[in-house]
């Protein structure tokens, strides 16, 4: 106790700045402004959720209530909506409707979704590090080349003479090399690589690794943050993908789920007698099935996506 109180005045004055009692006592100004922006984000979140929790509120309502429009702002704070109303035929219809096929489906979009985000994810990052190295000279001529296709494609009809030509109709591998390398992606990836310090490189390079190894084993560990994006990009990308489906699978055991339930929404109102009873409550059911998977996913990559999409933009 006598070594703290005949501490030399340096320590003592240090120990008193760390003291937590001693803050800066925040301006009114600022105070006003904490209050107003929380205030601000608190309704604009609310608007951005209503949307999504209306569409989820309708896809649990029975079609009896929202034919008499008791699905609304009013009818829900009124308390008009209750339990009666609950139901969860349409869940049930799209579900099980001809022999459980939109299980199958499900399959199908997560087989593509993995094997098309693990394949992005890797033709992307080999591509990017390359274009980060200032010093490559090929660089001069693949960087434009690769904007340029950000800009100017082939167009839908060069594409699907390309995937025929290929043999690549009808095959999972049609419905994914079209969405295997997005310019945009790459570009991001490259700005994070550019942001690696130069000397960890060096340093491998002493060790005797080569340019592989110096990207695998120093700047791939590096980069979790940029590849956790990445990997939510690509996945969401596949995930909802209908439209090569469309074009290039017409075997209908090879659909994935989002051309499926497209195709259950456009029948909504068609003569199924199920389908004509449901058809008001039947796409938010299938907009809830389609993004449910990406919302459970994104809290556990919520910090990585927020590090990759601020670090790629810095530089020193």
């Amino acid at each position: 106790m006598s070594d703290i109180t005949n501490a030399a005045p340096e320590v003592k004055k240090e120990i008193h700045i760390h003291n937590p009692k001693n803050k800066i006592k925040e301006s009114v100004g600022y105070k006003t402004f904490t209050v107003c922006n929380t205030i601000l984000m608190a309704i604009i979140s609310i608007v951005t959720l209503f949307p999504f929790l209306y569409l989820i509120l309708q896809s649990f309502t029975a079609d009896q209530a929202i034919i008499a429009g008791d699905l609304s702002i009013q009818a829900f704070l009124d308390g008009k909506l209750n339990f009666d109303d609950f139901s969860i035929k349409t869940y049930i219809y799209v579900i099980t409707r001809n022999d459980f096929e939109f299980l199958k489906y499900y399959g199908n979009t997560i087989l593509y979704t993995f094997i098309g985000t693990v394949l992005s994810l890797f033709f992307s990052s080999i591509l990017a590090y390359p274009l980060s190295k200032p010093k490559l000279r090929v660089n001069k001529i693949l960087s434009p080349f690769i904007i340029f296709t950000m800009y100017f494609g082939g167009g839908l009809m060069a594409n699907y003479v390309l995937m025929l030509k290929l043999g690549l109709k009808n095959s999972m591998w049609g419905f994914i090399l079209p969405m295997l390398i997005s310019t945009y992606y790459v570009i991001l990836m490259r700005s994070f690589f550019m942001s690696i310090p130069k000397d960890l490189e060096e340093a491998g390079e002493i060790d005797g690794l080569n340019k592989w190894g110096v990207f695998w084993h120093i700047a791939r560990p590096l980069s979790t943050p940029i590849i956790a994006t990445m990997t939510l990009f690509y996945a969401v990308m596949y995930w909802n993908n209908w439209f090569n489906a469309k074009l290039y699978l017409q075997d209908k055991t090879k659909w994935p789920v989002a051309y499926f339930l497209q195709t259950i929404i456009r029948g909504a109102g068609a003569s199924e007698p199920d389908a004509q009873n449901m058809s008001a409550n039947i796409k938010s059911c299938a907009m809830v099935l389609t993004v449910l998977p990406v919302i459970c996913i994104y809290p556990f990559i919520q910090k990585y996506y927020v590090q990759g999409m601020m670090l790629g933009g810095v530089k020193e």
